[in-house]
């Protein structure tokens, strides 16, 4: 994890020009605070050995992924970093939810008034304006709100599926997001990318059409990864951190000193035979 580094002036208030408000400094600090939240309250972040990025530089980027959890927020900007660098990453936000976490405009958060016009209209301006420069990234929930991951067919947003038409040269990619419990008493974060698709090509289709084969591969890349998700292996996976393990507090302080009392070491998982 990188540590801390020196926080910018505070942004004034009513601007929310995600280009000029994003700061290096601040996404590197985000990163560090989401990754130390990572760390304590999930097992691990892993990533799908098939499903590593698979995109050519020089083009901006579009990924879509699904829904499932409060946890997306978070593994958005660590698996950009951890994986994109140094392309940077903009997120829209439904408009309550940024003005509860407004501070994260500064890695490119910006909102987006849902279910209007002006809300849609003014998502496809910012968009087009971040996807003008060919090394940025634009994440995003593909529904625009929660739904379970088991869900078929996943929703597909009319702005996402309108980008194409504002963003041809852009390259669309699929994120499949789960949340599984396995072995241990925290959560796994799995993730997998699917087959990036050119927008020129997503561009050519209707509205309709498009929005069914952005479904389509997103539905391809969360099937394959549920797959993995229900075999419990590690090792189909890239495990790109590790959190705490064991049950923690007074027990497992109780549990290590027995174990060294005993000359024996210490194991903290429940299943010691998965990494």
């Amino acid at each position: 994890m990188d540590g801390g580094a020196p926080l910018p002036r505070p942004v004034p208030a009513g601007s929310h020009d995600p280009v000029a408000l994003r700061s290096d400094a601040w996404f590197r600090f985000f990163c560090f605070m989401f990754a130390h939240r990572a760390a304590t309250s999930m097992r691990a972040m892993r990533v799908a050995s098939w499903g590593m990025p698979r995109v050519e530089p020089g083009t901006a980027l579009v990924v879509f992924a699904n829904h499932p959890s409060w946890w997306d927020g978070v593994m958005f900007p660590l698996l950009a970093k951890r994986l994109f660098h140094p392309r940077p990453i903009f997120v829209p936000m439904e408009a309550e939810a940024f003005a509860k976490y407004g501070f994260m405009k500064r890695f490119g958060a910006f909102p987006v008034e849902q279910g209007s016009a002006r809300g849609a209209v003014g998502f496809l301006r910012t968009a087009e304006k971040i996807l003008a420069e060919p090394h940025h990234m634009l994440w995003m929930n593909a529904p625009g709100r929660f739904i379970d991951p088991r869900v078929r067919p996943q929703v597909i947003s009319p702005g996402l599926v309108r980008l194409p038409e504002i963003a041809e040269s852009a390259t669309f990619v699929p994120l499949a997001l789960e949340y599984p419990f396995w072995a241990e008493p925290k959560a796994e974060m799995l993730a997998a990318f699917g087959d990036p698709i050119p927008g020129g090509v997503l561009r050519a289709m209707a509205r309709d059409e498009r929005a069914a084969a952005m479904g389509a591969a997103l539905h391809a890349t969360m099937d394959r990864l549920a797959d993995d998700a229900q075999a419990r292996d590690p090792e189909r996976f890239v495990t790109l951190q590790k959190g705490r393990e064991g049950m923690g507090g007074i027990y497992d302080l109780w549990r290590r000193t027995k174990a060294l009392l005993g000359g024996r070491g210490f194991d903290p998982r429940h299943d010691t035979g998965v990494r």
